[in-house]
């Protein structure tokens, strides 16, 4: 009897039993394939910043732009308070505070010395804003390439600005400036300002300018609005400490124009610090050897010295 009873066919659900046992991912693979939406989406892409697509806009350029120029004022008043009650200035008097700042040697050095932390804390608050907040690599934003420019290029772009700053030295000597007073002042303040010329300001100056600016106004404006808007921003901020002298205005002017123009062109500000930092390092060596060097005509050493900061 019972060779006569048949076993019950097992009906497997094949489908059912492979999406059982394959990972998760081959599943999703075979719900798309199936035209079903997958269980896990896949991680949207992360579109990284360029120097010419910053993760940051204008408002935000031109805010460090501005907190740049305050920092310059800010440090050396912080530094000089104390020095300048030590020695009795009497603070309600601005004739005298200003000359006193002028003629005293101790407060022209420390006016100097000040404006190194000022960079440090400019340069921390552009690295923030260019990395928002250590999300995105600071030199691959703003563009640590080459771009082409070879070490030739730099030769002579450096040879053809000295020539034009001979010429327009001779024939529009450099006037009295406050960064003139400042290198009379002592031997101190001169070394001072070569430290701070060649290892600080290049750096500052260009992520703000080149970088932060630049990156900023290219993408909103286009190139040639932002050439021109940040050559006049980088010369005008000068124009206090250069004023009267006209010459050194406009030389101060044709440097960023080259320096902006290397950063359109290149898409890098790489090229832009190391040709400012040459500039000033040669203009730093040449002011440290001053006394030991023949004497040279004014126009000629005005022309020579403007590009320090």
């Amino acid at each position: 009897m019972c060779s006569n009873i048949k076993p019950e066919p097992r009906i497997w659900n094949c489908s059912t039993l492979c999406v059982k046992l394959i990972l998760v991912q081959d599943r999703d693979d075979i719900l798309a394939a199936a035209g079903a939406e997958p269980l896990i989406s896949p991680p949207a892409a992360v579109i990284l910043p360029t120097p010419n697509s910053p993760p940051w806009g204008a408002p935000v350029a031109i805010g460090v732009w501005i907190a740049s120029i305050l920092a310059i004022v800010i440090f050396p008043s912080l530094v000089l308070f104390p020095y300048l009650a030590t020695r009795g200035v009497q603070f309600g008097d601005n004739a005298e505070v200003l000359a006193f700042l002028q003629a005293d040697p101790t407060a022209v050095l420390l006016q100097v010395l000040a404006v190194i932390p000022a960079h440090a804390a400019t340069i921390l608050l552009a690295w923030l804003v260019v990395t928002k907040g250590r999300k995105f690599s600071f030199r691959q934003t703003l563009g640590w390439q080459s771009g082409g420019i070879v070490w030739w290029h730099y030769i002579a772009i450096i040879v053809g600005f000295f020539i034009v700053a001979a010429i327009a030295g001779h024939y529009m000597p450099e006037e009295e400036n406050d960064l003139m007073r400042i290198l009379r002042s002592s031997r101190a303040a001169v070394f001072a300002v070569a430290v701070m010329a060649t290892f600080t300001a290049p750096l500052v100056e260009e992520v703000v300018y080149r970088g932060v600016l630049y990156s900023a106004f290219q993408r909103t404006a286009g190139m040639v609005p932002a050439v021109i808007l940040v050559t006049f921003l980088f010369a005008v901020v000068h124009v206090p400490q250069y004023y009267p002298s006209v010459s050194t205005i406009l030389l101060l002017t044709l440097l960023s124009l080259i320096l902006t123009l290397i950063r359109a062109r290149t898409g890098n500000l790489l090229p832009c610090i190391v040709l400012h930092t040459i500039f000033n390092g040669l203009q730093s060596v040449a002011l440290i050897l001053e006394p030991y060097l023949p004497t040279a005509d004014a126009p000629t050493q005005g022309a020579l010295f403007h590009l320090l900061k």
